[in-house]
Parts: structure tokens; sequence; C-alpha cells
């Protein structure tokens, strides 16, 4: 069993999975979407749910560095609705994602030497990888469901 990772954007989610003991995050996937015509790759992600035994799903809350919640914040707390709907026996679960994507593009640039172009096709799983690490990390409730 794995928790899996997602980081919620307009176009794209990013989607990471852990190892079956909860100890890292590795980055599996973007799943495009398209908000405006309420296309979401729910089917992906069940492939993915199938494929790697989901035991939960985090999910990153994109908070305002001031701690308060925007439109994007809600598009992450939409989507985990419809996870819920689609998987109502597997748990969900928020992990705040501020500075996750600034952090994947340092990473990328500093560390990796990726270019711009690549960067823009990584960095959603990037920080889907990033938000799932931080959770293991802080030991989030549902990593009692990976034992």
């Amino acid at each position: 069993m794995r928790l899996m990772g997602l980081d919620v954007g307009s176009k794209t989610v990013g989607i990471s999975v852990s190892d079956p003991l909860g100890w890292t995050a590795q980055a599996v996937e973007i799943i495009p979407i398209d908000e405006e015509n309420e296309i979401f790759g729910i089917d992906r992600v069940a492939e993915l749910v199938k494929k790697e035994q989901v035991a939960g799903f985090v999910i990153g809350l994109p908070k305002n560095m001031n701690n308060t919640e925007g439109p994007r914040v809600e598009a992450s707390q939409h989507y985990g609705k419809l996870l819920q709907q689609r998987f109502p026996d597997i748990p969900i679960d928020f992990q705040d994602e501020r500075l996750t994507t600034v952090e994947a593009h340092r990473m990328l640039v500093e560390e990796a030497d990726i270019s711009r172009a690549k960067q823009k096709k990584v960095i959603d799983e990037v920080a889907a990888t990033f938000i799932l690490q931080s959770y293991l990390d802080r030991h989030g409730r549902l990593v009692n469901k990976l034992k």
C-alpha cells in the first residue's frame, strides 16, 4: 500500500507516490486537466490507484504566505471532493504546499541544471513529490495506513 500525493493546478495534476513503508516519495506523472470544461483526469487517477495500491491521498493546499486561503485552495478542496466521491473508502488529507513549486524550481535549476522548457514538463510532478515527502516527514495521519 502507498500514499498518493497530488499537486492540483488549473491545467495539470502532478502525481507522486510513496514507497510501501512511507519513507520516500517518487514522482509518477502529470495528468492534464481542464477545469473550465470539468475534465479532471479522475479515470487516470483510478488507474494509478489500482496499479500503485493507494491507501490514501495527500493533496497540496496552496495557502497564501499569510496563511489565508484563496481560489486555488478551493480548487484543491474541490478536487479532494471529487476523489472522495470516486474513492469513498480511500481517506484524504491535505498538506500545506506553500513554496513547494518555488523549491521545485530551485532544485531543477540549481541542482539538476534542467532547462526552462523541460522544467515546465516536470515541475508539477516534482512539486507533488515535495508535497508528499513533507507529509511523510511530518508523519501525517495517513502514514499509519501503510503499516
